[in-house]
């Protein structure tokens, strides 16, 4: 079912959490960013398609590639956050985007907005990232 949203809609916590318009909106809001990504992957394979090096000075070819590098690890970190977004659109369709896999208390409107991604609450993430730092001591 695709809702037409206002131009200038903006979840609220007046509304009920997760109601139609607002998974209308975070669907959206994730295709768009998933877009984007997209693109900019397409710039870098035409760039790096665009044949060899051809720097003459050995300095100027390590410059050249080491933005390489660094452009490759970009898109390998693009590539992850893509396949969490595709993994949030799919938590979109089975009705359970918004909640904390941990404890299936709504994740938060606020915390949503800075991370659509997000798929645990700011205390079970908090909870999470305490015991991977006591096991990682260990």
């Amino acid at each position: 079912m695709m809702l037409t949203l206002p131009p200038d809609y903006r979840p609220s916590d007046a509304e009920e959490f997760m109601n139609p318009i607002q998974v209308e909106y975070f669907r959206q809001k994730l295709l768009r960013w998933r877009a984007e990504l997209l693109r900019e992957a397409d710039g870098t394979l035409a760039s790096l398609s665009q044949g060899g090096i051809l720097e003459a000075d050995i300095t100027d070819r390590a410059s050249v590639e080491t933005d390489r590098a660094l452009e490759l690890r970009t898109r390998d970190r693009a590539r992850k956050l893509i396949s969490k977004i595709d993994q949030a659109l799919t938590r979109i369709d089975n009705g359970v985007y918004g909640y904390c896999e941990e404890t299936d208390e709504p994740i938060g409107l606020k915390r949503l907005e800075a991370r659509p991604i997000a798929t645990m609450s700011i205390e079970a993430q908090e909870r999470h990232e305490r015991m991977e730092r006591v096991h990682r001591d260990d």
